[in-house]
């Protein structure tokens, strides 16, 4: 069957803070340029499966998903592979409950143990939902754990999760694998790296996309900063590569003119066929 070549939206491109900063009068927080507006990051992935139904999956669910949402007209979640249980990446589990009450069928969340810890501590009202004083309105997940090498089959793609380095915590990248055809697999999400181990780098050959962490200039002790996230990109080769979780001291327009060919800074809203 002929099927549309899958999509993948950056729902947010922002740092923790998001961009502007509250309280922030620099170039970029005061800047007009709708590209630098950055809400946490996040992104969606959108394909037509076997069976001609389209299907779409989430990485991580910022703080801002309700927002990311409702911008795009999003009405559905088949699967949310997540990287790590930082607040910037999870706080907006909660609102996946109304794609719950659309498709009236329970989400399946992927995510290592350490990610799992710590959802199931702050969202005990879905996780322990009998403990609750009211029977209320709540997210329904299904909870997956999964480690370093592990594929998933989701709806024809097939997802791989691999280790990264965020600082001291290992959290996972995702490397989505669909039809040959399609311009952009196989794909690399990743997302709050600051080293790949020797492990991970085969999850990160011939790939068409690849989507990395580049938080500021100056170094960090957790993220890339500007430079090493374009020597690794470098290093990497992917076909085509997209900058996210950028702070305010990057300024999208001059910036971007100084990247390599084949590299771009990502933007909240950019759809990467």
């Amino acid at each position: 069957m002929n099927r549309e070549p899958a999509q993948l939206t950056l729902l947010g491109t922002g740092t923790s803070s998001g961009v502007p900063v509250i309280g922030c009068d620099c170039a970029t927080c005061t800047s007009t340029d709708p590209r630098d507006r950055r809400l946490r990051t996040g992104a969606l992935l959108r394909f037509t499966c076997d069976g001609g139904e389209r299907r779409a999956l989430l990485f991580d669910v910022p703080p801002d998903h309700r927002e990311q949402s409702l911008r795009i007209g999003l009405d559905r979640c088949d699967a949310i592979l997540l990287t790590h249980g930082h607040v910037d990446h999870v706080f907006g589990l909660d609102e996946v409950r109304r794609y719950n009450a659309m498709m009236r069928q329970a989400i399946p969340v992927y995510g290592d143990a350490p990610t799992w810890q710590q959802l199931q501590r702050v969202f005990q009202h879905i996780f322990s939902r009998e403990q609750n004083v009211n029977d209320s309105f709540v997210a329904d997940l299904t909870s997956h754990c999964v480690q370093h090498g592990e594929t998933i089959h989701l709806h024809g793609l097939r997802a791989t999760a691999f280790t990264l380095w965020h600082g001291k915590l290992a959290i996972l990248g995702w490397r989505i694998e669909g039809p040959a055809d399609d311009p952009l697999f196989p794909l690399a999400y990743c997302t709050d790296v600051n080293h790949i181990p020797p492990e991970s780098l085969p999850m990160l050959q011939g790939l068409r996309t690849l989507v990395l962490d580049m938080l500021r200039p100056r170094a960090h002790q957790t993220h890339f900063t500007c430079a090493q996230a374009i020597d690794t990109a470098s290093t990497i080769a992917a076909q085509r590569t997209v900058f996210v979780h950028m702070t305010h001291d990057i300024l999208h327009e001059p910036f971007e003119r100084t990247l390599p060919a084949g590299m771009r800074l990502g933007f909240d809203g950019m759809t990467l066929p």
